[in-house]
């Protein structure tokens, strides 16, 4: 059924084209349709599952008749009822955003469109309208939006009120490849709304049906929290959150500084936090100062508030002095001496110089191990990334190795857990003097330092022969691959042939999808002068120095174990001559 043309000429052909669209497609959808035109990531099974909880609601769309109440007669002429409309707070809000246009100026209403029963239950179509007579200023925003189709949607009504049940079904769609795209409480209809868009590529593209709703009666406002976090932000709101991201690593660096983690309960405690001025009293620091230190913390996760007051969340417990794989230390490292660097980024950008030294006057690692609370800091903080370590001892068969050589081995973290995976294998420790002592307190602690050498040592110098496995755990991704070649080859001239190399470092992934690695990709550039690599590029270091590349094994925190073998004199010759081909 098309919408017939008013006779005063009042709905334009576009308008009338889309709620032509829509009404056909209502006529004709169920769940199962509608997931797999929106939702094609889904399966079959998956698909079954979303529909057992789920009814097709309504589709929607936004329209711009000369007259609503002549659009309104038109469709009653027609047998369909037509409920009385009311604002439409959501789309007027997001039609401001995307056009510059002050909310007051768009008077945009929501009307309920019910078809004749045909014997497959209530079918529905829900109309947005702003009304854009001839000459009007809003004419502009009508052909974009007739194009774009920005607010056309599908509707899910979700059966259940159950919320472990609604998010489970945001899960699954959001696996599916669809981005959350808002959402909100109605208050009128008692109803929480999540809205999802296709993928960017798809968004952008003109007509179809993109976007899906899934509603849900009542008000879950932890399941609303927890979708617009996780969703795709409005870019100026998204823009901004990403200028203030200087603020928030500056709001945990004062935290960690404090210790205030170490005065507030963690979720699930079961005691109530002390009042925040009694904190500030303990911590030696105003009150008001605290409170509002607390709120932002709150804003970005850190902290949950409970009454007047706040607990940690799983979040905010990182940050305590004895947390498991605690990150106070990188949090003292990043708002510290990392935050004063990365403000001369701009310099380091233009020149290909590291910021660091032109801030601090001494390249990272000299300027460090000047000051033992600085150097004593950055171990700690190197430490407390250990969580990538622990795959490690598992992934690697140390089952016929004897002795395994850490390189720059810090503090000894990895290598503590080799050795006390392998009651039979010793350990080499090289690194430079003022580290040797820590890492002597650490192999104690972990029962492993009677089977550990610790050698004075760096890449400088000759290192230790005869290992049968090495190690440069987070140590190419400091220098440039001059530097990389050098320390390659030092480490290959100290290993027989079929002695193993252990990489752990994080990888640039080849194809430029988004990766943690990218950060600390830009921090390297910043503050040593290195760089985080793709496995193809360790991979050609690796060949060039006289490797060959076993596996890829991905660890925690973007982290990868790369493991090689050193070749022998033969195959260092075939290699030689692929290279001067």
């Amino acid at each position: 059924m098309a919408v017939r043309q008013a006779a005063s000429g009042l709905v334009e052909d576009a308008d009338q084209a889309s709620i032509g669209e829509a009404l056909r497609y209502i006529r004709a959808a169920d769940t199962d349709s509608v997931l797999a035109q929106l939702a094609p990531g889904l399966s079959a099974g998956q698909r079954d599952s979303v529909a057992s909880h789920c009814r097709v609601a309504h589709v929607a769309v936004l329209v711009f008749p000369a007259s609503m109440r002549a659009l309104f007669a038109e469709l009653r002429a027609q047998g369909m009822t037509v409920e009385e409309p009311r604002p439409s707070v959501v789309v007027r809000e997001r039609l401001s955003r995307r056009y510059g246009v002050p909310v007051g100026g768009l008077e945009v209403v929501i009307a309920h469109v019910h078809l004749p029963d045909e014997g497959r239950g209530p079918r529905t179509v829900e109309l947005f309208v702003l009304e854009v007579p001839p000459g009007s200023r809003l004419s502009a925003i009508a052909v974009r939006e007739r194009v774009l189709r920005s607010e056309a949607h599908v509707a899910l009504q979700v059966t259940t009120a159950d919320d472990v049940v609604v998010m489970g079904l945001r899960a699954l769609l959001a696996d599916s490849g669809l981005v959350a795209d808002g959402g909100g409480y109605n208050a009128v209809e008692d109803c929480t709304v999540l809205y999802f868009r296709g993928a960017v590529a798809d968004a952008v593209r003109p007509g179809g049906w993109r976007r899906l709703e899934l509603r849900v009666d009542g008000h879950h406002s932890a399941v609303l929290s927890w979708h617009r976090e996780n969703g795709a932000p409005d870019p100026v709101a998204g823009m901004l959150e990403l200028m203030t991201g200087a603020w928030t690593t500056q709001a945990i660096a004062v935290a960690a500084r404090l210790g205030l983690a170490d005065h507030l309960p963690g979720p699930g405690a079961g005691r109530a936090p002390d009042p925040v001025e009694a904190v500030a009293g303990r911590l030696g620091v105003d009150g008001d100062g605290l409170a509002r230190l607390l709120r932002y913390l709150a804003a970005v996760g850190v902290v949950a508030p409970v009454g007047a007051s706040y607990e940690l969340t799983a979040l905010g417990e990182t940050l305590r002095r004895d947390a498991p794989h605690g990150l106070r230390p990188l949090a003292l490292l990043y708002g510290g001496p990392f935050y004063r660097s990365f403000a001369a980024l701009d310099h380091t950008v233009r020149t290909g110089r590291e910021a660091f030294e032109v801030v601090f006057g001494a390249p990272h690692f000299e300027y460090f191990a000047r000051r033992p609370e600085l150097a004593a800091l950055f171990d700690d903080a190197m430490a407390a990334s250990s969580l990538m370590f622990e795959p490690v001892a598992g992934l690697v068969d140390f089952s016929q190795a004897r002795v395994v050589v850490d390189v720059a081995g810090g503090s000894g973290e990895l290598l503590s857990r080799i050795l006390a995976s392998s009651p039979g294998l010793r350990g080499v420790l090289v690194e430079q003097e003022h580290v040797l002592e820590r890492a002597r307190r650490r192999l104690t602690e972990a029962g492993c330092a009677e089977r550990c050498a610790f050698v004075a040592g760096d890449f400088t110098r000759p290192l230790p022969a005869g290992g049968d496995v090495y190690v440069l755990s987070r140590v190419l991704h400091d220098w440039d691959d001059e530097r990389c070649a050098v320390i390659l080859r030092r480490c290959a001239r100290a290993m027989e042939a079929g002695a193993r190399l252990l990489l752990v470092e994080r990888l640039l992934p080849d194809e430029g999808r988004a990766s943690l690695a990218a950060r600390w990709d830009l921090h390297m550039l910043c503050n040593v002068g290195g760089r985080e690599r793709t496995a193809r590029e360790y991979g050609r270091l690796l060949d060039a120095a006289g490797f060959d590349v076993l596996q890829v094994d991905e660890l925690p925190l973007g982290a990868a174990l790369v493991t090689a073998r050193r070749r022998g004199p033969s195959s260092l010759c075939a290699s030689a001559s692929r290279r001067s081909r």
